[in-house]
């Protein structure tokens, strides 16, 4: 959960979570579409796919393998995420380089060439200090020691180097660079997508959603029926013939969402019906927050959803 999201986001999801899930076997057992309940609103949805592939791999093997390279052929765990359990979980004496690892590695050697360029530089570097005495002794005091370094000393601005154990060490301090690295490259400008959605309801209260499919962005999480998401706007015209069924659509609003690589534009469409005669499943609209429903598509049901009828 922490990979892309904050502590103060994660901890009550984290809480909820284990409540839901308390052992790894209710969590391999477990639906999908219950983990991707669970997990909605925390974003990068593949990371709850692949932790519920990874309890049902460890499950099948009986146990976590102990070494990086084992635990690097579960599903969802790359580089570092195998270091970080290997060195805090089994004592294993590797370094796990992350954000903040990596800003006390580029100052430390003064490492000037920009991120994400200098990512195997700075992971040798890394490795480099793990071939300390005091890192192989105690590698999850080591990996914990440096996290907190990076998070709480050597910070992304205002360093506060007369506090670090390295500041005699430090090549960046010296040459008075400290603050300037890791030097980042220039980011692109994230394109524009745009697609168009439906808030179809009936009058029980139910809404009409759909599932979209398991590979891809938000694989397997619910959605509003709804148009690709393409360059270039849609025109209602254009965008009304392919709505879930023939209705009275009234336009709803509009919903910005930034993915990480695009921004998107959602125009929202809505309409009341008798009955639903359109693919898809019918969700009582009072029970949506225990659906698997994305951020894009939660902004969209608020939206929506401020402007139902009463019954």
């Amino acid at each position: 959960m922490l990979q892309q999201t904050t502590v103060a986001v994660t901890v009550p999801y984290y809480e909820r979570f284990l409540t839901r899930f308390p052992t790894l076997q209710a969590l391999a057992e477990a639906p999908m579409e219950d983990v991707l309940a669970a997990w909605a609103g925390l974003g990068y949805y593949a990371r709850a796919r692949n932790l519920h592939a990874c309890a049902r791999a460890v499950i099948a093997a009986g146990g976590f393998p102990q070494d990086t390279t084992g635990l690097r052929r579960l599903p969802g765990i790359g580089d570092y995420t195998a270091a970080a359990i290997g060195a805090i979980a089994f004592g294993v004496p590797v370094v796990p380089v992350d954000g903040n690892v990596e800003r006390v590695v580029a100052r430390l050697f003064a490492v000037g060439e920009e991120l994400p360029k200098s990512k195997p530089m700075l992971r040798q570097l890394a490795a480099q200090l793990g071939d300390e005495q005091a890192a192989h002794a105690r590698p999850s005091d080591f990996a914990q020691a440096l996290f907190d370094l990076g998070a709480t000393v050597c910070t992304p601005t205002r360093p506060t180097c007369a506090l670090c154990p390295w500041m005699a060490d430090c090549a960046g301090r010296r040459a008075g660079t400290a603050e300037q690295l890791p030097r980042q490259a220039a980011k692109r400008v994230r394109p524009l997508r745009h697609g168009v959605h439906f808030w179809l309801t009936d009058h029980d209260g139910y809404v009409l959603l759909r599932r979209r499919p398991r590979e891809g962005l938000l694989g397997g999480m619910t959605e509003l029926p709804g148009t690709e998401w393409r360059d270039t706007p849609w025109a209602a015209e254009e965008a009304l013939p392919l709505a879930p069924m023939p209705a009275d659509w009234r336009p709803a609003g509009q919903v910005r969402h930034g993915f990480t690589h695009f921004e998107l534009t959602i125009d929202l469409f809505a309409a009341r019906v008798a009955q639903f005669e359109a693919a898809g499943f019918a969700h009582p609209i009072i029970g949506l927050a225990d659906e698997a429903l994305p951020s894009v598509m939660r902004k969209c049901v608020r939206m929506a959803a401020a402007l139902q009828p009463a019954s």
